[in-house]
């Protein structure tokens, strides 16, 4: 995948001077990292929106800052989740040369045969895993195809997954990461049998019972 480039400007206004910034229209950032001095940078808030809304946590984007390019991950996106906008951005610049850590997304797809044929239900237990390897190794996504779990208790864990070489999974191999569960009615059903087997046997002793004292 391309990688995004945002252009930036360089920011004198910090603290709670930045709100006036935001009502020309500007969205304050930060670009920080390794060996690199924090820099307040200020993007374009509509351009900025547009290419930040489809960036994940292990996207890798370009920064164009006066000129002088940085490559970032996006590491904090705080919003005004009453105005739906963004209100700061955390950039953390990367050397493409040095291993990284990074939260990759999980996406399920496929459509399980136990959904479909015993009203099961597919649980997501995990939804970011953390990897380790060089940016440019970074994937947007793992995607897990739930089509092969044809049975309650059928499940997908982290050693299942296709990982590109030159990624490490930080992660136990044995955690799952979609399991197939019994849907409430269905446990229901069974819970409402088991306690109609454990009646029964009382009836039957109390009738042993009543029968001895008789003889």
């Amino acid at each position: 995948m391309e990688s995004v480039v945002i252009k930036a400007t360089r920011r004198d206004i910090t603290g709670k001077q930045v709100k006036a910034l935001r009502r020309q229209g500007l969205l304050p950032a930060v670009l920080y990292g390794h060996q690199f001095d924090p820099r307040p940078i200020t993007l374009d808030m509509r351009e900025a929106s547009r290419s930040l809304a489809g960036l994940t946590s292990s996207s890798l984007v370009k920064i164009d800052l006066d000129g002088e390019i940085f490559t970032a991950l996006v590491r904090d996106k705080q919003r005004d989740y009453l105005k739906a906008s963004f209100l700061h951005i955390d950039f953390q610049v990367v050397s493409m040369t040095e291993k990284i850590r990074a939260y990759v997304q999980v996406h399920v797809v496929g459509k399980s045969p136990a959904v479909r044929d015993f009203n099961a239900v597919a649980e997501q237990l995990i939804s970011e895993i953390e990897v380790e390897s060089l940016p440019g190794n970074l994937p947007e996504s793992f995607s897990v195809d739930i089509s092969s779990l044809a049975t309650i208790g059928s499940h997908i864990t982290v050693k299942d997954l296709i990982v590109p070489e030159g990624v490490e999974i930080l992660l136990d191999n044995e955690e799952v990461i979609v399991s197939i569960t019994a849907s409430s009615t269905e446990e229901e059903v069974v819970e409402e049998a088991v306690e109609g087997d454990t009646e029964e046997p009382e009836v039957i002793e109390k009738g042993k019972k009543e029968e001895e004292t008789e003889e």
